[in-house]
C-alpha cells in the first residue's frame, strides 16, 4: 500500500532515463532529465537563459527551420514534424520562455541550452499530438527534435540569429539617440559657447556644433554595426559534430538554410568551409570589438554631458540636465547626473565583456569551441544593457537639455579665445598683448581692439561675430590686414590717443 506522502510525490513527477541512468522530474516541466542534471550541474550565474528573449525566440527558430527541411527531405514524417513545428512557433510567440531555464554559463559547449529546447519543444509537441509530457518512444527529444542536428552547429546558429537581433534593435535606439542629440544641435544652432582642448580655453564655437558632432559619432557606429550583421548570417547549419555533416542527409543543408532563412526574415548563408566555420569564433570577436567602440563613445559622450552640467554654480554650468531624482540622502536639493552615469557604467561592463569574448574564442582548441556559452552571455548582455542604455539616455535626459544661454554668452564675451579670430587682421604679437590685457582687466576682447585702433568696431563685430567664431561662415567680408604701417599712420592722424 502507497501511503499518502508517497502518492503525492509520485503524482508531481515523472521519470525519464538518458545514458546515465533515471531521475524524477517535476511531472508539470516541459524540460526534461538532460536540462535537470544542468541545472544540478551550473548553478553559476542564476541567469538562465530566458532572459535573453531573442535567444530563446533564435533556438526555437532553428529547431523550426530543421524540422520544416526534415520533412521536405523525407528523413522526418508529416505529423512529428508539423507538431515540431507548432511548439516551436508557439515558442517564437513567447509561449514557454519559463520553461528555457538551464544557467547562460555552462559547460559542454552550449549541449545543455540545446537539449533543453529539444526537451520543451518535444513535451509540447507531445501535448499537441495528444500525448503525456515523456511519452520519448513516440516523439524523441533527440531522435526528432533534433533530428540531422548537433549542438555544434545548432547552438552557434542561434547564438548568431539572436545577436542580429539584438543588433537590430541596438542600431534602431542608436539612431533614434543620433536623432535626439540632432535635434538639440538644432535648437542650439546659435549659442555660442567657448570651445575647450585638454580642458582648456581653446576657440569659439556654438553649443549646437557640440551637440551636433555628438548626433554624427553615434551615426558612424550605426554604419559599423550594420557592417558586422552580414558576418553573423554566415551560419555552419548542416556541419554537425565537426563539420563534415555525419548523421545529416546530404540534402539537408540547402533545404535547412532555405527554411530558416524563410522563417527568420535572415539573409542567411552557409558557410564555404564548415570545419573552419564551426571552431570560428572571429564574427563574434568583431561585433563584439563594434559594440565595445559604441560603448566607450558613448561614454565619452555621458562624461561631456556631466562635464558641461557640472555644479551648478561651482562647475561648467553651460547647460542644465532634466533632474530625475533627488541626488542626496544629506545635502538638500543636490541633483546628480545619474542617466549619464549609469551610461557610462554600461560602458564599462561592455568593454568587460570584449575582454572576455576575446579570451573565450582564443581558448577554442581543435575543432570546437567550448566556451561559446559565455560569449553568448557576454554580447547578448552587451547589446540588451546598450539597446536600454540609449532608450533611457534619450527618454531621460538628451530630450530635456536645456542651454545656460546667459552665462554661456558671458563666458565668450570675456574670453581670450576669441582674439584668435582677430589674428588675420591684427597680427600675433598685437593679438597676444590683447589676450593678456583682457586676462588681467577682464575687459571684453572687443572692446580693447577697438580702444586700442587696432579695428574699427563694425569691423571687429563682423570678424567676431557667432557665424565666423563658429566656422560656419568661413569669410564675412574683405577686412585689411592691419599693418604696422597702418598703426603707425593711425597714430600720426590721430596724435595723443593710446595704441
Amino acid at each position: 500500500m502507497i501511503d499518502d506522502e508517497e502518492a503525492h510525490v509520485d503524482a508531481g513527477t515523472r521519470t525519464e532515463t538518458d545514458s546515465l541512468g533515471s531521475r524524477e522530474v517535476p511531472a508539470d516541466a516541459y524540460w526534461g532529465i538532460n536540462t535537470l542534471r544542468a541545472l544540478e550541474n551550473f548553478p553559476i550565474t542564476s541567469v538562465p537563459i530566458a532572459v535573453y528573449p531573442d535567444l530563446v525566440e533564435a533556438l526555437a527558430t532553428v529547431k523550426q527551420a530543421a524540422a520544416r527541411a526534415n520533412k521536405a527531405i523525407g528523413v522526418l514524417d508529416a505529423e512529428r514534424a508539423d507538431a515540431i513545428d507548432r511548439a516551436a512557433q508557439e515558442v517564437r510567440d513567447g509561449a514557454l520562455r519559463d520553461q528555457f531555464v538551464v544557467d547562460v554559463v555552462q559547460g559542454g559547449a552550449g549541449t545543455s541550452t540545446n537539449m533543453n529546447t529539444n526537451e520543451v519543444l518535444a513535451n509540447r509537441a507531445l501535448e499537441l499530438l495528444g500525448r503525456e509530457k515523456g511519452d520519448y518512444g513516440h516523439l524523441h527529444p533527440i531522435d526528432h527534435v533534433n533530428r540531422s542536428q548537433s549542438t555544434n552547429d545548432t547552438y552557434p546558429t542561434s547564438v548568431k540569429i539572436a545577436m542580429i537581433f539584438g543588433v537590430h534593435r541596438l542600431v534602431e535606439q542608436l539612431e533614434l539617440l543620433s536623432d535626439a542629440f540632432a535635434e538639440r544641435g538644432r535648437a542650439f544652432a546659435d549659442v555660442l559657447k567657448v570651445g575647450r582642448t585638454q580642458l582648456q580655453d581653446a576657440v569659439p564655437m556654438t553649443l549646437g556644433q557640440e551637440f551636433t558632432g555628438f548626433s554624427h559619432t553615434i551615426s558612424e557606429d550605426v554604419l559599423l554595426l550594420r557592417r558586422v550583421t552580414p558576418l553573423l548570417a554566415e551560419m555552419n547549419l548542416g556541419a554537425t559534430a565537426i563539420g563534415t555533416g555525419i548523421t545529416a542527409d546530404p540534402l539537408y543543408r540547402d533545404e535547412v538554410r532555405r527554411q530558416l532563412q524563410h522563417a527568420s526574415g535572415i539573409d542567411v548563408v552557409t558557410a564555404p568551409d564548415l570545419i573552419e566555420a564551426t571552431s570560428d569564433a572571429g564574427a563574434f570577436m568583431t561585433l563584439s570589438g563594434a559594440v565595445k567602440r559604441s560603448a566607450a563613445k558613448l561614454s565619452k559622450i555621458c562624461n561631456d554631458l556631466r562635464l558641461l552640467a557640472s555644479g551648478p554654480q561651482a562647475g561648467f554650468g553651460e547647460i542644465t540636465l532634466p533632474a530625475r531624482q533627488a541626488g542626496s540622502s544629506i545635502m538638500p536639493g543636490k541633483v546628480n547626473p545619474v542617466i549619464p552615469e549609469v551610461v557610462n557604467q554600461i560602458a564599462f561592463a561592455v568593454a568587460g565583456a570584449d575582454t572576455t569574448v576575446t579570451m573565450a574564442a582564443e581558448g577554442g582548441q581543435l575543432q570546437l569551441n567550448a566556451f561559446e556559452p559565455i560569449i553568448a552571455h557576454s554580447i547578448l548582455q552587451s547589446l540588451q544593457w546598450m539597446t536600454r542604455g540609449c532608450i533611457t539616455l534619450r527618454e531621460h535626459c538628451v530630450t530635456g537639455i536645456e542651454a545656460n544661454q546667459a552665462k554661456l554668452a558671458a563666458q565668450v564675451d570675456t574670453n581670450v579665445g576669441v582674439v584668435t579670430a582677430l589674428t588675420p587682421y591684427i597680427g600675433y604679437a598685437a593679438a597676444a598683448s590683447i589676450a593678456h590685457t583682457a586676462l588681467t582687466t577682464s575687459t571684453p576682447i572687443s572692446t580693447l581692439v577697438v580702444a586700442a585702433g587696432l579695428m574699427e568696431e563694425d569691423q571687429v563685430h563682423r570678424v567676431l561675430s557667432p557665424a565666423r567664431l563658429s566656422g560656419i561662415e568661413l569669410a564675412t567680408g574683405a577686412i585689411p590686414v592691419i599693418t604696422e604701417e597702418m598703426l603707425d599712420a593711425e597714430a600720426t592722424r590721430r596724435p595723443g590717443q593710446d595704441r
